[in-house]
């Protein structure tokens, strides 16, 4: 089984205006609500890939309630931790450029905080992958992704860790199965400044050494860069219309851990990534099925 575990999940708030001015009354010309989080994206395009996975985490208030709803109504069962406070929104206001109000998240008590921790400790066993990524809510304790790698490890399970810093610096002699840091996030890590293609693969052949088995490095219009024991692999850039920066990241993970999960081959659940991450890129939301297969033999992958 797949886990994907949203310590701050969300609402996504979008609002459409034709301009933005502040002081004043703006009307809206399109507004929505979807579920956010990274882990819960994960989950979403996992589960349009036909790949079943579990969502953890942690919601409260009426926001989780619209949360787990949606996850079900699109055949997703979860077990999330239920929290005394309310689950955060964030507004994402699409005018001449976007801009973004995130909540903080809510203030965690210790007994919720290791209700969660029970609740990953007696799910997961040998051969599961947990997929541990995005922020955490304010005032949760620094280290607490290294607590929930310490439990996946115990319990023989692999996992994925999508998040930047100290808390990937910390995590890769773990050794996580998957990492996937952008090429701006790689050169903060290692504290460098990557001037290349060929930096890009000296630094992400260095997240190796470190302790990740498959690396990804996604570079934005330069496409993504697979780094394995294997090889390392550079792949196309497709192009349709940009629409959206939320969930690509998140798609590209989805796609590459769905199909790793059954046939264990980099390079093909690479090629599975960069559909699942550009479809979403060219979507109002994340990726349909039927988008992401129209893309996917536009994806080519060359060895490098």
């Amino acid at each position: 089984m797949i886990y994907t575990l949203t310590l701050n999940p969300s609402i996504d708030y979008i609002v459409h205006v034709n301009q933005l001015k502040t002081g004043e009354i703006n009307r809206m010309t399109a507004d929505f609500k979807l579920p956010g989080g990274k882990g819960i994206n994960v989950s979403r395009i996992l589960q349009r890939i036909k790949t079943n996975s579990c969502p953890l985490g942690f919601l409260g208030g009426f926001t989780g309630d619209f949360i787990e709803k949606w996850l079900i109504e699109e055949g997703i069962q979860s077990q999330f931790t239920r929290v005394k406070e309310d689950t955060r929104i964030n507004v994402k206001l699409k005018a001449d450029e976007e801009t973004e109000i995130n909540g903080q998240g809510p203030t965690l008590a210790e007994d919720e905080i290791n209700r969660l921790k029970f609740t990953l400790a007696e799910q997961i066993t040998t051969g599961d992958i947990v997929i541990l990524s995005g922020s955490t809510p304010s005032g949760l304790r620094k280290d607490f992704y290294q607590e929930l790698i310490q439990i996946i490890k115990e319990n023989g399970a692999e996992f994925v860790i999508d998040t930047t810093g100290e808390d990937l610096s910390a995590a890769l002699s773990k050794g996580p199965l998957l990492v996937k840091p952008n090429n701006h996030e790689l050169a903060d890590l290692y504290q460098t400044t990557l001037n290349s293609l060929d930096d890009i693969i000296t630094y992400g052949k260095q997240l190796l050494e470190d302790g990740a088995k498959n690396a990804i490095i996604s570079m934005a219009g330069d496409g993504a860069l697979l780094v394995t024991q294997e090889g390392t692999y550079l792949s196309n850039v497709l192009k349709r219309e940009v629409k959206n920066s939320v969930g690509a990241g998140d798609s590209m993970i989805a796609g590459f851990i769905g199909n790793f999960s059954q046939t264990e081959d980099p390079k093909t659940a690479f090629k599975w990534g960069v559909a699942c991450g550009s479809a979403t890129t060219f979507s109002d939301d994340l990726a349909t099925e039927e988008f992401i297969n129209e893309l996917l033999p536009e994806v080519t992958i060359k060895n490098i």
